[in-house]
């Protein structure tokens, strides 16, 4: 994606001097031996306001999946601490942290469960919620599709075998937001996807945000992708966060060398 052929939105002004909904403190996960430990995420901290959709971006093996996955709690941290709506999470039921930070990942074909319906999908998700009624959980259902731009009349009884690419990755997106989460974490959404697709789903992701006031954190290796989704970017390589700020300063004066190589592989930064 070409950073000057993206149009420009404006976004909702995220409240200033509020608790966070998310604050990473000295987040740190190694690999290896006592002896010979890698650093896969080093010392990361940032903060995450309501309803701000921040963009980590870097490459292959920087450091940016592992640490979504240490914010989803799927991977326990060596040391740094992770405070949701002010509590601190590093450690605590993930049962109940999850009905709040939900997550979509990059391939929706391995995300799907090949034996079940659409339909059978969204109630998997519906399970996280207690003490929902029947009705209310169809009312989720048809409300989580139609938010994705899916008919659920349509949708509800397809097999995975039915689905595009596209539309596979909208129900997963649907089925994160039967839980009404407050966070959601986008891990490469749509690097599985044709080229004409991308578009949709990072748009899909901002009228998301706008129209329930959630938080996003969207993870990337496209600058251009970042840049056109988010309010505020982190730049990752080799483990740390080496740059961040408000995506457009951030754009307009990278001071990190790494983050001025990723701008310097898209083709024009300005039109």
């Amino acid at each position: 994606m070409t950073i000057n052929t993206i149009p420009q939105t404006s976004s909702p002004v995220v409240a200033q001097n509020t608790t966070p909904l998310l604050a990473v403190e000295h987040l740190t996960r190694s690999f290896g031996s006592v002896t010979k430990p890698v650093l896969a995420v080093n010392d990361v901290s940032f903060n995450l306001e309501p309803g701000q959709i921040i963009a980590i971006v870097g490459e292959s093996g920087s450091g940016k999946s592992t640490l979504a996955r240490l914010i989803l709690r799927l991977l326990p941290a060596s040391s740094g601490t992770i405070t949701f709506e002010g509590e601190n999470h590093t450690s605590s039921n993930t049962r109940n942290y999850w009905r709040k930070v939900q997550a979509v990942f990059q391939d929706p074909f391995a995300a799907f469960n090949q034996f079940y319906s659409v339909r059978g999908v969204l109630l998997q998700a519906a399970r996280l919620v207690s003490g929902i009624s029947s009705g209310e959980r169809d009312k989720r259902m048809f409300e989580a599709l139609l938010s994705v731009g899916l008919d659920p009349e349509e949708m509800l009884d397809k097999t995975p075998y039915q689905l595009s690419g596209g539309q596979k990755q909208r129900v997963m997106i649907a089925r994160a937001l039967m839980l009404q989460p407050k966070l959601l974490i986008a891990d490469e959404p749509t690097s599985m996807l044709d080229a004409s697709l991308r578009v949709s789903i990072l748009n899909l992701l901002k009228d998301i945000r706008d129209k329930y006031g959630m938080s996003i954190l969207f993870i990337t290796h496209d600058i251009g992708q970042a840049y056109y989704v988010s309010d505020h970017l982190l730049v990752m390589y080799q483990g740390e966060l080496v740059e961040q700020g408000k995506t457009e300063e951030v754009i307009a004066q990278a001071k990190h060398p790494y983050t001025q190589r990723l701008m310097a592989d898209v083709p024009k930064l300005h039109g």
